[in-house]
């Protein structure tokens, strides 16, 4: 992957995890990755449709995860893609707290842990 597809897909997501929202300035101590929404072990590329922007705790907890299990139905769910799904029709703030609007949502939030207590004071630290 090149470095100027690497720039385009930090600009794209302003600097910003697009699956926490988490910005570069609030992780000084780690850089945002690149990350394959469909990793390559399932066929993924490096496509810019299949390139995401995300934090660290995000990039680590999707792995190479597609599907999770919707918390509310009990059913397998596909995660959130940052390219496909528009991030306020899956997301909601309460607070510091991220829900999942949708099933989409809810899996992803479960899957990523996006409520996690480190995340939770990361979100307060930063004032979120």
């Amino acid at each position: 992957m090149t470095e100027a597809m690497r720039q385009f897909v930090r600009d794209r997501a302003s600097h910003c995890c697009e699956y926490c929202q988490l910005h570069q300035d609030d992780s000084p101590l780690a850089a945002l990755h690149i990350e394959h929404i469909r990793p390559r072990k399932h066929g993924g590329t490096d496509d810019k449709e299949n390139l995401a922007l995300a934090c660290i705790d995000c990039n680590i907890r999707k792995g190479p995860n597609l599907t999770g299990i919707d918390p509310e139905t009990g059913d397998v769910t596909v995660l959130f893609h940052p390219q496909q799904d528009s991030w306020a029709a899956h997301f909601e703030w309460s607070g510091i707290h991220l829900h999942g609007r949708t099933a989409i949502g809810r899996t992803t939030v479960k899957v990523l842990e996006l409520n996690s207590d480190d995340r939770l004071d990361l979100r307060l630290a930063s004032g979120k």
